[in-house]
């Protein structure tokens, strides 16, 4: 049975799921050294942010499968030693989407009223209405950067407030937000200046780090409002706290920061009433601690029972949003690409795709680690979704890919090596029926199953008599098989069986004894 080690405090439902399927061990949270003593037995790490996954952790980890962060970033995971190990790393990027959103509004309309700072006066026996004079977030424009889930719950709440949305996102399509009734702005150059608001929703990367800077907070409107509640280290806080004082910025609303240990040290813990600031509360909410912990407990229960997680964030092509439209063709792609590297001889020169009819209208780069993850695990043990990419990348493999207008919905494999070329075509035929419709020149309709026999043949008769003697003799069961013939030579057939058991090299041996019968061979399917 598998067995999972849990650290930091995670939510005793969680731990319950992932029992299920396995061993859970629910430790307190520790330090490096202590942590590689004991991951070594385990296949499966569930954290929070207080573990630090390093890189020598992951190394120590020799059996792991899946890190889970329950939560949505992975700031404290070393994603890229994870990669190469072939470890997945998920989190539940959509757990916290409500907890987030809400309270950027909240922090939004607290500023607009001065709601902390009113708070506490008259919690001092004060009563000083004309000094909390607040704004209208009515009819006030709001830019938003970034239009994931978490910035789209935000913009739609806000135009159900009456406010205007300029929206900048790279990654967003112009139709999508048009729809939804927001303005999409292009170019960041046009952004700056359009909005009376402005919110974060990106995470931090090399674009974004110190992207709310002196040059573009001093490109936006006079007395514009700014609300982060993403990432620290996207806003130059020091920049910030001189624009407030400038008159620049009116006021600023802040739950995130450039080094959250040393907070009492930013340049906006003295602003007063311009400032709202609140310790990372964004995704502080009850609901969001269960959604975040059972959402990545239900992941890592799918990969140690052999399927697929939904968030893995070191399998960009794998995300849920591309996924959706082509998972039915996973096993398919995979099982096609099996069957094409273990029928090429020698090194891959050349891995060509071509894909047809409505799959020629999708994103189809999942497929793609699909056939990779197929192509390599011919030859090679622990290829996984994760670490296919990377294998392929250092043997200069390298996915061609064609779209064609044909109505049939299939996809066709063609590995060119220094000795010989393969082409496999496969197709659904209906919801989760695979079949493979075609092998190099022979065009036929076969289930693709575990253990397949090819074997090429003169088309004369009792050929498949033969052929069947021989399994027989060496106990092996047939349980289905068809014969093609050859597109271009009519005169040669090829017998694909189906067999429950694998078929020794011995074996194939007597069958290539059998007069007009060329080399056999036998593909094992993993998927």
């Amino acid at each position: 049975m598998a067995k999972v080690l849990i650290t930091d405090k995670i939510n005793d439902l969680a731990v319950k799921i992932v029992q299920r399927v396995a061993d859970v061990d629910n430790l307190p949270t520790m330090d490096e050294d202590k942590l590689c003593e004991i991951i070594g037995e385990y296949n499966a790490l569930l954290v929070r942010s207080q573990t630090k996954v390093t890189a020598k952790i992951i190394e120590a980890g020799k059996n792991l499968k899946i890190i889970g962060r329950a939560g949505v970033g992975v700031d404290n995971i070393d994603v890229s030693a994870a990669t190469q190990k072939g470890i997945i790393v998920v989190n539940s990027p959509d757990g916290n989407t409500h907890a987030a959103a809400e309270h950027t509004i909240a922090m939004m309309m607290a500023m607009s009223r001065n709601i902390p700072i009113a708070d506490a006066s008259v919690k001092q026996g004060l009563w000083e209405r004309s000094k909390f004079t607040g704004v209208e977030v009515y009819n006030k424009t709001l830019g938003v950067i970034g239009l994931g889930k978490i910035g789209a719950h935000v913009a739609n709440v806000a135009m159900a407030l009456g406010m205007k949305v300029v929206v900048f996102d790279p990654y967003a399509n112009k139709e999508m937000v048009e729809k939804m009734g927001a303005t999409y702005i292009q170019h960041l150059d046009d952004f700056w200046g359009l909005f009376d608001y402005l919110t974060i929703h990106t995470p931090k990367t090399k674009e974004t780090a110190g992207l709310i800077n002196t040059n573009t907070l001093n490109r936006m409107k006079k007395g514009v409002r700014i609300i982060n509640c993403a990432r620290g280290g996207i806003i130059d806080e020091l920049a910030l706290a001189k624009a407030i004082e400038s008159g620049q910025v009116a006021q600023c609303a802040i739950d995130v920061y450039e080094d959250e240990k040393n907070v009492d040290k930013s340049p906006l813990i003295n602003l007063g009433k311009s400032a709202i600031l609140t310790p990372h509360l964004g995704a502080s909410t009850d609901e969001a601690q269960i959604n975040v912990a059972l959402d990545v407990a239900n992941q890592v229960v799918e990969v140690l029972s052999g399927r697929n997680a939904t968030s893995a964030i070191n399998i960009p092509a794998l995300k849920p949003q591309k996924l959706e439209a082509v998972k039915e063709y996973m096993g398919l792609a995979e099982n096609i690409a099996q069957i094409a590297s273990q029928l090429s001889i020698g090194a891959i020169k050349e891995l060509d795709v071509s894909v047809s009819g409505k799959l020629s209208t999708l994103d189809v780069s999942p497929l793609e680690i699909a056939i990779l993850k197929g192509v390599l695990s011919a030859n090679m043990v622990d290829v996984n979704y994760v670490n296919a990419p990377i294998i392929a990348q250092k043997r200069g493999i390298e996915v061609k890919t064609t779209k064609t207008n044909e109505e049939q919905n299939t996809i066709c494999v063609k590995i060119k090596t220094s000795e010989n070329e393969a082409i496999v075509k496969g197709a659904l035929i209906a919801k989760g029926i695979k079949r493979i419709v075609q092998i190099n020149n022979y065009f036929a309709s076969i289930e693709p199953k575990k253990y397949m026999l090819f074997v090429p043949h003169i088309n004369k008769p009792n050929m498949v008599a033969q052929v069947a003697s021989v399994l027989g003799a060496d106990n092996i069961n047939i349980s289905g098989m068809q014969v093609a013939q050859n597109n271009i030579e009519t005169d040669k057939n090829v017998m694909v069986i189906n067999v429950d058991s694998e078929v020794k090299s011995t074996t194939l041996e007597e069958i290539a004894k059998i007069d007009g019968v060329d080399k056999a061979k036998f593909i094992s399917l993993e998927a």
